[in-house]
């Protein structure tokens, strides 16, 4: 299969790393009398580079993978808007944030016109990414990878095709092919060990990319609405044992909830997904952030307030006439600044260009 060629040679590394592996770097983690590091059951993936420890200390990365794993590391949550496309991530970098989330949902929408059931492909995810990766390389995307798009060997060039992106980090799941939006009723699930299956295809993949990738893989179920919260926590702890860096439980409905999973998880960084009048209370960051979540993600924040935005101007618009009032003022040339023309501008007079003296 095209693509497996370039990794055939790379061994991943194994759930039990022989001393001489381990490092400086990880010389002081404390471990068991079998060796094994505090917080890590019997026979769980470690890779000793990608241990949390390595990534307290430091001036952040300009590698958006590292840097993800920089913020993971150390204090504070991190808030990441989900964005559709060039308009929204362009407000959102202008906003401050500091992460930003591809939402698989927002990117159907907005690239396809289409709502959030296993519509939108690999292509139409990756093509997405690209381009919002491209508008500021250092900033961490995590992007939706919905269930992988087929089996281990789909999951991995998933894996390879959003790290050549410039993605940070991508999320899979435990639905069924025939996916839809998490906050949708009606879910079906895979049985555990399909879903640990696509964790540990991610995670193979992820450690064959050469030269040692930081891209971070995140284990999502969504089988609280399905199989209950036990199965879901269940599913969590093994995907972590695969090899997850971060769990992401979807849909979880209460804040005991969300404890709980914070709790029973650690220290394993929990992701909690907010969408307004979904199935997970509209939790602030701060509040996030007091019952133990590490991300919390705004997967549709982008698109409904677009899809408002833009409605309103074209109803507008067939009632006056005139673009006048939506406009609220903002003439093209602001708009295009709010879209990066000064760094255009600069650009171009820096390399002796003379196109945009005046515009």
């Amino acid at each position: 299969m095209p693509g497996f060629d370039l990794f055939k040679t790379v061994e991943p590394p194994v759930a039990e790393v022989p001393q001489e592996d381990v490092g400086a770097t990880v010389a002081d983690i404390k471990a068991d009398e079998n060796g094994i590091p505090e917080g890590r059951r019997e026979g769980a993936y470690y890779n000793p580079r990608l241990d949390p420890k390595n990534y307290l200390e430091g001036e952040l990365s300009w590698n958006p993978a590292t840097r993800l794993r920089q913020m993971l590391a150390r204090p504070g949550i991190i808030a990441a808007p989900g964005v559709c496309d060039g308009i929204s991530a362009r407000c959102a970098i202008e906003a401050g944030f500091t992460c930003l989330y591809q939402s698989g949902a927002a990117t159907t929408a907005s690239r396809l016109g289409q709502p959030d059931v296993a519509i939108a492909t690999l292509n139409d995810f990756v093509q997405s990414a690209q381009m919002i990766c491209s508008l500021d390389p250092t900033m961490p995307v995590i992007a939706d990878a919905d269930t992988g798009f087929g089996g281990p060997a789909n999951v991995a060039r998933t894996v390879w095709q959003y790290a050549k992106a410039g993605v940070a980090g991508m999320h899979i799941e435990d639905q069924v092919q025939t996916k839809r939006c998490g906050h949708l009723l009606g879910k079906q699930v895979v049985s555990r060990e399909e879903f640990l299956t696509r964790i540990r295809a991610a995670v193979i993949a992820r450690d064959t990319i050469p030269g040692g990738s930081d891209f971070v893989i995140i284990g999502r179920t969504d089988s609280a609405q399905v199989l209950g919260m036990e199965e879901a926590l269940i599913r969590l702890k093994l995907a972590a044992d695969a090899g997850a860096d971060v769990c992401f439980i979807e849909g979880v409905r209460t804040s005991e909830l969300l404890k709980k999973t914070v709790d029973e998880l650690a220290p394993k960084p929990v992701l909690v997904n907010v969408i307004s009048g979904g199935l997970t209370p509209s939790f602030t960051s701060q509040q996030a952030e007091e019952m133990g979540a590490k991300i919390i993600i705004y997967s549709l924040v982008s698109c409904v307030a677009a899809t408002h935005a833009i409605r309103n101007a074209m109803h507008l618009l067939k009632k006056t006439g005139t673009d006048f009032t939506s406009a609220q003022g903002m003439d093209p040339k602001a708009f295009f600044e709010v879209m990066g023309l000064k760094d255009i501008i600069e650009l171009d007079a820096a390399a002796g260009g003379t196109a945009f003296k005046q515009v």
